[in-house]
C-alpha cells in the first residue's frame, strides 16, 4: 500500500534541498552566507522571523498543552508575535544601523572584550539547547505519525540531516527562501486540518459538550490564568530584543526600514497559528479523551484523508525545519565571528571565515544532536535559559536609547549578574518569590546596569562624528 503521507514528506524534503542549492549561488562570501549579504527584503524578513518563531513548541507543544488547559495555550504564539512586533517597532532598525553581525560583537564595539566573551558563551549555550529541542520535536513528529517508518531515534536522525544539510548548503539565504515554503505549508496544513477536524466532530459546540466541563476549554484565559500568560509575554518580548537568531535576521535586512516592517508583519502573521493549534488539541481531547496528549494528536491527524494528513505532517515538521535552520546558523555565526575570528585567527580572510562557518554548522549540528539524545526536560530548560537574554536586552536598550548611562564594564557585569541569578533560581528555592525567573532577571540586571556607573567612570565610545545630546540620545538622534 502506498504511504501517501511519507511521499508528501519526502517531496517536501526534496523541495528544501532544491531551494538550498539555488540559495548557494546567492550566498557569496561570509556575509552572504550568514547575513544573506544584508539583502533580505521585507517579505523575507517577515517569513524568516515567523519561521523562527513557529517551531515545535508553537505547534505540537501548544496543541498538547491545549489538550489539558484549552484555548489559553494559544497565547504562547501571541506572546511571540508581540515580541516580534515590539522588536520591529523599537529595535530591529537600530540593529541594522549598527552594522554588526552578532550581539557579542555589539558588546565589544561599545563596551569591552570581557563583555563580548561572556556574551558569546551565554548566547551560544542558549542556541545549542534550543536547537537540540528542535531535533527532539522533529523526531517525535515523524515517529508518532509514521510509526511504521520512523522510531524516535531515526526520526531525530532524519531531522538532523535535513536541518544541518540545508543550513550548510545555503546559509541565511537558504533559511529565508525555504521559509516561504515552510510558512505557507504551516498555515495551509494546520489551517485545513483544524477546519476538517472540528467540522468532522460536529463543530465547536459538539466538541465543547464532549470535553470535561470542569476545565474551561473554550475560555481564552482561565485555563492558565493571566499570571502564566504574562510570564510568556515577558520572556518572549525580552528574548526578541537580543537573542542571536532574532537579531541576525534584523541584521540581514537590506535597510532599517525593511527590518522594522518585516518584523511587524511577521509578528502579525504569528498571532492566529497558536489558537489553531490549540483547537486541534481540544479536538484531540474530545476524540480521544483517555489517551495522552502526545498520542492523541497524531492519532487524530492521521485519521484524516491521507493527503490532508500528509500535508499536515509536513507542516508540523516544517515548523521544526524553519526554526532549527536559523538557530543552527546563529550558533555557527557566533563561533566563527566571536570565537574563531576574534580570538583564534584575527587575520583570517573572508574565504577561510566562510569555510570555518560551514564547518561550524556541521560540528555544532552534530553536538546539538548528541545533546538531544542525552538531555531531558529540555523545554523547561529552554524557557529558563531564554530569561538570560534579559541582560542582553537591557544592555542593548541603554546602548541605543540612553548611552550616557552606559559604562565600559556595564555589559560584562550585567550579564554576569544575570547568569548568577539563573543559577540561584535553580538551586536556591528560597529566592523564588516571583511567578517566573524572568521578573527576577529584570530586577537584578537593571539594578546592576544602573549601579555600575558608581564605580566605573569610563563611558562607552560613540561612532565618529556623532555626539550625545543629554543622556538619552541614539547616535546623535534624540530618543
Amino acid at each position: 500500500m502506498i504511504n501517501i503521507p511519507l511521499i508528501i514528506v519526502l517531496l517536501y524534503i526534496a523541495a528544501l534541498f532544491v531551494i538550498s542549492v539555488f540559495a548557494k549561488h546567492l550566498a557569496k562570501g561570509s556575509e552572504g552566507y550568514v547575513l544573506a549579504g544584508r539583502k533580505l527584503t521585507t517579505p523575507l524578513v517577515a517569513v524568516s522571523i515567523t519561521g523562527l518563531a513557529i517551531g515545535g513548541a508553537s505547534t505540537i507543544g501548544v496543541a498538547e498543552q491545549a489538550y489539558s488547559v484549552g484555548l489559553a495555550a494559544g497565547w504562547y504564539n501571541v506572546a511571540w508575535g508581540a515580541g516580534a512586533i515590539a522588536m520591529g517597532l523599537f529595535a530591529a532598525g537600530k540593529y541594522r544601523e549598527l552594522n554588526v553581525t552578532t550581539v557579542p560583537e555589539m558588546f565589544e564595539k561599545f563596551y569591552d572584550v570581557k563583555g563580548r566573551a561572556i556574551a558569546v558563551a551565554s548566547q551560544i549555550t542558549i542556541l545549542l539547547v534550543t536547537t537540540s529541542m528542535q531535533y527532539l520535536a522533529g523526531g517525535a513528529i515523524l515517529a508518532s505519525m509514521l510509526p511504521s517508518v520512523f522510531t524516535l531515534r531515526t526520526g531525530m536522525v532524519t531531522s538532523a540531516l535535513v536541518f544541518i544539510g540545508i543550513t550548510f548548503v545555503g546559509g541565511m539565504w537558504s533559511s529565508g527562501l525555504s521559509n516561504i515554503l515552510n510558512v505557507a505549508l504551516i498555515y495551509l496544513g494546520i489551517g485545513i486540518a483544524t477546519v476538517l477536524t472540528v467540522s468532522g466532530q460536529g463543530g465547536i459546540a459538539s466538541i465543547a459538550a464532549q470535553v470535561p466541563q470542569e476545565v474551561p476549554y473554550f475560555h481564552f484565559v482561565d485555563g492558565l490564568g493571566w499570571v502564566a500568560i504574562a510570564s510568556w509575554f515577558a520572556v518572549m518580548v525580552t528574548q526578541c530584543f537580543s537573542a542571536q537568531g532574532v537579531v541576525q535576521i534584523a541584521c540581514g535586512a537590506k535597510d532599517s526600514k525593511t527590518a522594522r516592517n518585516g518584523f511587524v508583519i511577521g509578528g502579525l502573521m504569528m498571532l492566529p497559528i497558536g489558537f489553531l493549534a490549540a483547537l486541534m488539541g481540544i479536538a484531540g481531547k474530545a476524540m480521544f479523551p483517555s489517551m495522552s496528549a502526545t498520542l492523541a494528536l497524531p492519532q487524530m491527524i492521521m485519521s484524516l484523508n491521507p493527503y490532508i494528513a500528509g500535508v499536515t505532517l509536513a507542516a508540523l515538521w516544517a515548523a521544526d525545519v524553519s526554526t532549527a535552520g536559523t538557530l543552527l546558523l546563529g550558533s555557527a555565526t557566533l563561533f566563527s565571528q566571536d570565537i574563531y575570528k576574534r580570538f583564534l585567527n584575527p587575520e583570517c580572510d573572508d574565504k577561510k571565515l566562510m569555510r570555518v562557518t560551514k564547518i561550524a554548522v556541521m560540528a555544532l549540528g552534530a553536538l546539538t544532536f548528541a545533546l538531544a539524545l542525552s538531555v531531558s526536560g529540555i523545554v523547561k530548560t529552554l524557557l529558563i535559559g531564554l530569561s538570560l537574554t534579559t541582560a542582553f536586552t537591557i544592555v542593548f536598550l541603554f546602548t541605543v536609547f540612553f548611552p550616557g548611562m552606559a559604562r565600559k564594564s556595564s555589559a560584562f557585569y550585567t550579564t554576569l549578574v544575570g547568569i548568577i541569578g539563573l543559577v540561584l533560581w535553580q538551586f536556591v528555592p528560597a529566592i523564588r518569590i516571583f511567578p517566573h525567573v524572568i521578573y527576577l532577571e529584570w530586577i537584578i540586571c537593571l539594578a546592576t546596569f544602573l549601579v555600575v556607573p558608581l564605580f566605573d567612570s569610563q563611558r562607552i565610545q560613540y561612532p565618529a562624528g556623532k555626539k550625545v545630546v543629554s543622556e538619552s540620545v541614539t547616535f546623535g538622534i534624540k530618543a
